[in-house]
């Protein structure tokens, strides 16, 4: 029988959807990446970048966690090179903090970057709000309904864990009805750091309720068709939100 995996590599081997033979010994990898998750078009630094991004905003794993080049590469079964290409652009897009001495660990969440990303979002999804007001069919706002209905039922059966992506799928389908490809994309662009603060947000129930409370009164606003109202439903959750993440983080 062959060497247990090292603890230190556990969580790599999680979030990078990887497959490993039990029977071989960690000195010779067989650890590799799901090709078949790995788009024609896509290079392997970019799928790594992606997957570790991704762990990060659905923090799977925590802020402080050590993301050290050599033993991702080893874990894959791969060369050092796409690893090293993902980790400095997840170390420009600010997800990971450099140390001094080598490697990186996962970036906390400050006071700064908080109040910073908060502020953007109210600017720019209160707008796209304000238009989707304008914009919208009729029949756009069934799909809005029927995914508060889910999230009510998922509140009510105690399903707290899967209500920070229906909040996000919900704010998502408001937002597409602005019609505006350039505004949506630089919500997207924003969208890793808003999930990682959404998760917190929809922790607890008292906060998931008033969420929920929220999105009625927009939606409500959205069928009256009044862009005021919206827009300013929209930059009030979203500043309160701010509030209550900083509350939390200085409890």
């Amino acid at each position: 029988m062959g060497k247990s995996v090292d603890p230190s590599l556990s969580h790599v081997i999680g979030f990078l959807g990887m497959r490993i033979d039990r029977e071989t010994e960690l000195n010779e990898p067989s650890f590799v990446p799901l090709m078949e998750d790995l788009p024609g078009r896509k290079s392997l630094g970019d799928y790594v970048f992606e997957r570790l991004k991704e762990a990060i905003i659905r923090c799977e794993m925590a802020p402080g966690s050590r993301i050290i080049e050599s033993r991702i590469a080893k874990a894959l079964g791969i060369s050092r090179t796409p690893v090293r290409e993902a980790i400095h652009k997840l170390d420009r897009e600010g997800y990971l903090k450099r140390l001094s001495q080598g490697g990186f660990t996962v970036a906390s969440l400050t006071r700064d970057d908080i109040e910073e990303a908060f502020g953007i979002r109210s600017i720019l999804e209160s707008y796209a709000a304000r238009l989707a007001a304008v914009k919208h069919r009729d029949e756009d706002l069934k799909p809005l309904e029927d995914k508060l209905k889910e999230y009510e039922a998922c509140l009510n059966n105690g399903k707290i864990d899967a209500l920070h992506k229906i909040n996000t799928e919900f704010h998502d389908m408001l937002y597409a009805l602005s019609r505006s490809p350039k505004l949506i994309k630089m919500i997207e662009d924003l969208k890793g750091q808003i999930y990682r603060f959404r998760k917190i947000l929809l922790s607890e129930v008292s906060m998931a309720k008033v969420s929920d409370r929220d999105h009625q009164r927009m939606l409500k606003a959205m069928k009256m068709r009044d862009p005021d109202k919206v827009e300013s439903l929209v930059k009030e959750h979203i500043l309160r939100g701010q509030k209550l993440v900083l509350k939390k983080i200085d409890a």
